[in-house]
């Protein structure tokens, strides 16, 4: 597996009740099919040899001797081929019948899971036909060979651990899949001929999206279709696949009766339907390794050998360019009220806490303090306090524009707001020419000296009006280090702190379509806005000369590599791959490289700015605040992660 991708199948084959050989001929067609699509591991329905309506019929021997002649035809065809697949079947062991699931791989029956929890209520009367393999564990002489049968069966390959269940043993209280993950298992198959009633397609999917999620793991859900009897029930061929609570692939009900178009990963037609779904059993796995409540008990378990291909497919992730930002846009709408919800009530606490008369902002008219300032507001509100306890300082240098000072000055005004303007030159010339520094020079000390005068302004003033300086810095500008320390870095609470760049974007949208024409006209403004701190001296027309993304990059891939590499903890060359996925090439590979560079140069170097952050509320997954998500040393060094890099350009 490439990066720890592996791509898998839910299958439901049109099928014929009790016409083992029928079934044998589609299922192998399906096979060959996901064999060419590039599927690693295959999951068929329950019982999809015999067909899963057969009722009195499984008491037949001769039902079960087709059973197992169409297991051996499929046995046969499965030597030419890579992909692993699970089959349902019933198999006569010890005496009893079990409603069973064989896993098969390059002609061989690596092992058979028996069902663990047999439905007798409703329309179902499993258990009179079949027993429970719960605590059943042997070996089964199975075409001249010995064969492991039993609930306690794990499948092993590099990087992907399968554990199997049957239907109702995922609407149990305690799915066997849930000691089978704790053993190690990563990916759950699950054959299944759950039938349809109104409603039930809507509860399935939050089962399997359920247990994905309290698993951390890969879920592929084979559902019976098209065939079955319909004396009783009806079969809505519902497949789906599932990674830790999301939707990786999913069939609509009754989609191949209906004639359904095929796409690249649903695939419908008179023989069936199929879902095809990438996995990436990696992040699982790194997943479940932060998390010390993940409790592993790898007791209990026979593992079993298996090879996996080496395939070649470009993954059909749901890899999105901007991760931090929903795509759809109700769901970002919904998104962005309840971020600004969270940062408003941390900052409500902090100024109840601290008895603050007043929150300070220092505005430029940039993105950062424009959301700063729209959460101060509205944490007043949750106070019932007025606005102009929110008190915004424009601070004019040598960079401020006068595009930039109007819509600070504007926005405070249509927000109803406290304002201030300290014209800070003169304090920067008398401060450059204190230390010797020749103002003509702008380097580092002209830039960085600027933005302390700025923060020493924001402290005085929020001690003569007894309030606290609120901090306009967001979580890509942390992980860049893109702050003066002890200047914009500092604050008494940062309000936008955990907030990456990307998205804070979106949150003033949010509010611009909210407001007013003549406050939606300001924000808008400000959205349109190069993003810069502007301590460098406008251009010769007045316009922003220091242009923050063209200087470290541009933001859209260092949250990409943010959110990748820090967050989830790939490795450089797997953040590299899903950025050239995820971007669709509107970056050129050298440019990705580039800022790839620098993201971890920055990011290892200015640790130190981070290990000492004001508090500042978290509201997503990925957070750098030292006290919570992200320790480390201030010395540590980025030499494996950019020799990596150099891998990649060589």
């Amino acid at each position: 597996m490439k990066f720890g991708i592996i791509r898998t199948a839910a299958i439901s084959p049109a099928l014929r009740v009790a016409d083992c050989a029928y079934n044998a001929e589609r299922i192998i067609e399906w096979m060959r099919e996901a064999e060419a699509r590039s599927v690693s591991v295959a999951v068929f329905p329950e019982l999809s040899l015999t067909g899963y309506t057969c009722g009195d019929l499984f008491g037949q021997a001769r039902l079960r001797e087709g059973a197992l002649e169409a297991l051996k035809r499929i046995l046969e065809a499965s030597r030419e081929l890579e992909l692993t697949a699970a089959v349902g079947l019933p198999v006569l062991f010890g005496g009893k019948l079990y409603n069973a699931a064989a896993i098969l791989s390059r002609g061989k029956v690596l092992g058979i899971v028996p069902k663990s929890w047999l439905p007798n209520y409703g329309e179902f009367y499993e258990q009179r036909n079949f027993v429970s393999g719960r605590g059943v564990s042997g070996q089964l002489e199975l075409f001249g060979e010995s064969v492991p049968f039993g609930a306690d069966l794990l499948f092993e390959a590099d990087g992907c651990v399968l554990g199997a269940e049957i239907c109702e043993d995922l609407w149990v209280p305690e799915p066997p899949s849930v000691r089978m993950a704790q053993a190690g298992a990563n990916l759950i198959l699950n054959l299944s001929a759950s039938n349809e009633v109104i409603g039930k397609a809507d509860y399935r999917r939050k089962l399997v999206l359920g247990q994905s999620a309290r698993l951390i793991c890969g879920y592929v859900y084979a559902d019976a279709g098209e065939g079955e009897s319909t004396t009783d029930m009806v079969f809505a061929s519902h497949d789906i696949v599932a990674e830790n609570g999301a939707i990786a692939a999913e069939s609509t009900p009754f989609a191949g009766a209906r004639g359904r178009q095929s796409t690249e990963g649903r695939i419908y037609s008179q023989n069936g339907c199929m879902v095809v779904g990438d996995l990436d059993l990696e992040k699982l796995e790194l997943e479940r390794s932060r998390l010390n409540t993940f409790e592993l008990r790898p007791e209990g378990f026979r593992r079993i050998r298996f090879t996996l291909p080496e395939r070649s497919f470009t993954p059909a992730l749901r890899i999105a360019a901007q991760p931090f930002v929903p795509r759809e846009r109700a769901a970002l709408e919904s998104r962005a009220e309840q971020i600004l919800t969270m940062q408003a009530m941390g900052l409500k606490k902090r100024i109840e806490h601290s008895r603050a008369k007043t929150v300070v902002i220092g505005i430029s008219g940039g993105l950062d303090s424009t959301l700063a300032t729209l959460v101060a507001v509205r944490a007043m509100d949750l106070l019932g306090r007025p606005h102009t306890d929110v008190v915004t300082v424009t601070m004019p240098c040598f960079g401020t524009t006068d595009r930039t000072h109007r819509n600070a000055v504007r926005m405070t005004k249509l927000l109803g707001a406290s304002f201030q303007e300290v014209d800070i030159r003169e304090t920067a010339l008398s401060h450059f020419e204190d230390i010797g520094h020749d103002p003509d020079d702008h380097s580092v000390v002209f830039e960085n000296g600027q933005a302390r005068i700025r923060t020493l302004v924001l402290m005085d003033i929020a001690n003569q009006t007894e309030g606290i300086v609120g901090g306009t810095g967001d979580l890509s500008e942390l992980a860049l280090g893109w702050a003066t320390y002890n200047g914009d870095h500092m604050s008494m609470y940062g309000i936008n702190a955990s907030v990456p760049k990307t998205l804070i974007r979106h949150l003033v949208r949010y509010e611009a379509d909210r407001a007013n024409e003549e406050l939606k006209s300001v924000l808008t403004d400000v959205l349109d806005t190069p993003v810069s701190p502007e301590l460098l001296p406008a251009g010769e027309e007045g316009d922003i000369a220091q242009k923050t993304e063209d200087l470290v990059g541009p933001y859209e891939l260092h949250d990409f590599f943010l959110y990748y590499g820090i967050r989830w903890g790939f490795s450089p060359k797997k953040v590299y791959f899903l950025c050239q996925l995820a971007m669709e090439g509107r970056y050129p590979d050298g440019e990705i490289l580039k800022w790839l560079k620098v993201f971890y140069t920055r990011f290892f170097a200015q640790q130190f700015k981070r290990s000492c952050l004001p508090d500042g509320v978290k509201i997503g997954s990925a957070s750098l605040s030292p006290r919570g998500d992200w320790r480390m040393p201030s010395d540590a060094c980025a030499a494996l992660w950019l020799r990596e890099i150099e891998e990649i350009e060589d």
